[in-house]
């Protein structure tokens, strides 16, 4: 069980996305074991609208982390779940 940093609710791991800190950024862990400090994500717009208002990839990821980041990887999220949305 993990928990989402936006709704704070848990859930299996499986059913989470997982966002990691890297020196390059914030990427998208869809294998689970990427290194660097990771953070877990419902796949649901509400908590991206919430994770993106709260700020709260710097909190979670105990580093700073710019705006910008934080809306580019929100922001290739959602464009996903609209893929989804579409099939």
């Amino acid at each position: 069980m993990r928990r989402c940093i936006a709704c704070m609710e848990s859930r299996p791991k499986a059913e989470l996305l997982r966002i990691v800190a890297t020196e390059d950024g914030l990427v998208r862990d869809d294998t689970g074991k990427a290194k660097g400090r990771g953070v877990y994500l419902c796949p649901r717009r509400e908590c991206l609208a919430l994770a993106q208002k709260k700020n709260v990839f710097a909190r979670a990821l105990r580093r700073p982390v710019p705006k910008e980041e934080a809306a580019r990887i929100l922001a290739e999220i959602a464009g996903e779940l609209d893929e989804k949305e579409e099939d």
